[in-house]
């Protein structure tokens, strides 16, 4: 029955999407005697923690937790950091065993939490990492455990295409290449970011609102937008749910010619949007287009766990040079288009002396979505 439960507990921390961040998402399940007691999940930063809420769900019903098995879907955590120790609380209640799905990789819990509560006489079991149930809890928390180990943000770059390579006709018009259960999906993943990216060519072209729909998150999402010369719209459609939206511009010298006109944009923008906060990211030598290495770096120190990007070709092209792409998310429909525009578009520098050297990825999963396809890649 541990399983059963575990896999109960996943899909409380499921609930955890958009609104737990930067802290995993985390789910727990108290069982005695083949009952549930109690459950809960991850709440917002400063908030309870999953194993707190289950607790508090149990003991508002009246329930004898003593005894009990707790099921986590990550290690408890054993520091004291906005929020006291989990494994303290789980320790007042007096549980016979806890059985855990995957150990957490933040250094300040990494098998600590296991210990503390071994250390209080409690029997504590965790899966094996090879275990379905582990990797799911670690593919829910790719960002955080991605940013616990290298310290960098987890990039899952979207498109989505037809079967011949195209993502929009020659002119640019791209709605819908997929069907609407491709797109909802979509939405899905958008779901799990604390920032989405777009370039200024993107909303020039479609103007897209860059939210989440049919999906319920309790926190947008950032909105960021690369544009060099502050050449976003005043009515662009990002601005009218009222999230906050960042603008990364090129860090000008009063030389440039550009200079001026993006001072009056951005005194423009600012008024018009309060919401807005301007990014001055250096720019690479005289091209103008801003060091996106800097500006992911900005992101990690903000504790982003998920980047999510829907760009055009250049943009695309730029970031997979960089190596700042994790995943790609690809849709792919049953069309042939013919002429009309790439995923992403490089330069000649770019090509390869042997394919060999284009095998840095490799297949997570394939999924059918309607009559569309839905393909994942990964960085090895």
């Amino acid at each position: 029955m541990d399983e059963f439960y575990l896999q109960h507990a996943l899909k409380l921390a499921e609930r955890a999407i958009g609104l737990s961040s930067p802290n995993p998402r985390v789910g727990c399940v108290l069982v005695k005697d083949g009952v549930v007691l109690g459950e809960g999940h991850t709440q917002a930063a400063g908030q309870a923690h999953a194993e707190v809420m289950a607790i508090r769900d149990a003991q508002s019903r009246g329930q004898d937790l003593n005894g009990c098995t707790a099921y986590v879907t990550l290690e408890p955590c054993s520091h004291f950091g906005r929020t006291p120790p989990c494994v303290d609380a789980l320790k007042a209640i007096a549980p016979a065993r806890v059985v855990v799905a995957l150990l957490d990789a933040n250094p300040q819990v990494s098998g600590s939490g296991v210990a503390a509560l071994r250390a209080a006489g409690i029997a504590v079991e965790v899966l094996p990492i090879e275990h379905a149930l582990a990797r799911a809890a670690y593919e829910l928390n790719v960002g955080f455990m991605t940013r616990m180990t290298t310290g960098s943000v987890y990039t899952r770059l979207k498109w989505a295409a037809s079967a011949d390579g195209k993502v929009a006709l020659p002119d640019g018009r791209s709605q819908w290449i997929t069907g609407e259960a491709a797109r909802a999906d979509g939405h899905g993943f958008r779901a799990r970011a604390d920032v989405v990216v777009s370039g200024i060519g993107t909303v020039l072209q479609d103007d897209p609102q860059l939210n989440v729909r049919g999906v319920h998150v309790a926190k947008p999402a950032v909105k960021c937008i690369i544009d060099s010369y502050a050449r976003l719209p005043l009515e662009a459609k990002i601005f009218n749910d009222g999230a906050p939206v960042w603008l990364a511009v090129a860090d000008l010298n009063a030389d440039d010619g550009e200079f001026e006109l993006q001072s009056e944009r951005l005194h423009q923008l600012r008024a018009a949007h309060p919401q807005l906060q301007v990014l001055s990211i250096p720019p690479i030598g005289l091209s103008g287009r801003i060091d996106l290495t800097a500006l992911w770096a900005y992101f990690s120190e903000q504790h982003f766990n998920e980047i999510h990007v829907e760009a055009g070709a250049g943009l695309n092209a730029s970031l997979l040079e960089s190596n700042l792409v994790d995943e790609l998310l690809m849709y792919v429909a049953p069309r042939i288009v013919g002429a009309g525009q790439h995923a992403a578009a490089f330069g000649e520098n770019v090509a390869l002396d042997d394919l060999t050297h284009s095998g840095a990825w490799r297949w997570l999963d394939a999924a059918v979505l309607g009559e569309d396809m839905r393909l994942r890649l990964r960085r090895r």
